[in-house]
Formats: C-alpha cells, sequence, structure tokens
C-alpha cells in the first residue's frame, strides 16, 4: 500500500505543477487510465487525453491553487481542502473546494472527486 508520505508528494506536486501552468506536470500525477469527475455529479473525463484538455481550460483562466490545511491520507486517498483563485466572467472568483484522490500501486492518481458547488464559489 502507498505510504502517506507519498500521496501528500502527489498532491503537493498537483498544485505546484497547476501554479506554475506547467500541464504536462499536472497530467504526471495522474495514471493513463484515470477518472477525474471535478465537480461531482458532472460527467466523468477518462484518460490522459479527457484530463489534458480539461486541465488546459482551468490554466489558461489563470487559476492559482492553495492548500487551506493539511492533506489527510487512508487507505490508498488523499483528501484535502483547497482554494482556487482565478478571473471567471469578467470576476475575480474563490471556489472552495475537498478534491479526493485515489490512488492505483504505482502511485499514480487512478480517481480524483472535487467536492463544490455554488455555495462554495464567490467574489474573490
Amino acid at each position: 500500500m502507498l505510504d502517506a508520505d507519498r500521496m501528500v508528494a502527489s498532491v503537493e506536486a498537483y498544485v505546484t505543477s497547476y501554479n506554475r501552468s506547467d500541464l504536462d506536470a499536472v497530467c504526471a500525477v495522474f495514471a493513463e487510465d484515470a477518472v477525474v469527475e471535478d465537480p461531482v455529479g458532472t460527467p466523468p473525463r477518462v484518460g490522459q487525453a479527457a484530463l489534458r484538455e480539461f486541465f488546459a481550460v482551468g490554466i489558461a483562466a489563470g487559476a492559482r491553487l492553495t492548500l487551506d490545511g493539511p492533506v489527510r491520507c487512508a487507505a490508498g486517498h488523499a483528501a484535502f481542502a483547497f482554494h482556487v483563485d482565478l478571473h471567471w466572467d469578467g470576476t475575480d472568483t474563490r471556489i472552495d473546494v475537498i478534491d479526493v484522490f485515489t490512488f492505483d500501486e504505482e502511485g499514480k492518481v487512478a480517481g480524483m472527486k472535487a467536492f463544490f458547488g455554488p455555495a462554495n464559489m464567490g467574489a474573490a
């Protein structure tokens, strides 16, 4: 089973890579057949091509991620609270999110679920 230090390092690599606008490094955190549901309740995006397209939109919008506390790890999963600052529809916006990563045996993110809704979005 994956240890907590490795899962935390993957979360930190995701956040750091996103903030550097490094699409290749963001996608490298994920398995080839990873499934991303962002936000939960929307159609899942499956595989590297779909993830690359999805993450490119956020990076192009200038999204910046900030962890809001420690990463919590248990049984091959990492949960973390963070917020996203971006300029969206002509407004500086903040989105408060909780992501849950599920890791495969190689230490790649096999699944990501992002929990937030309209009540978690507002002016920055």
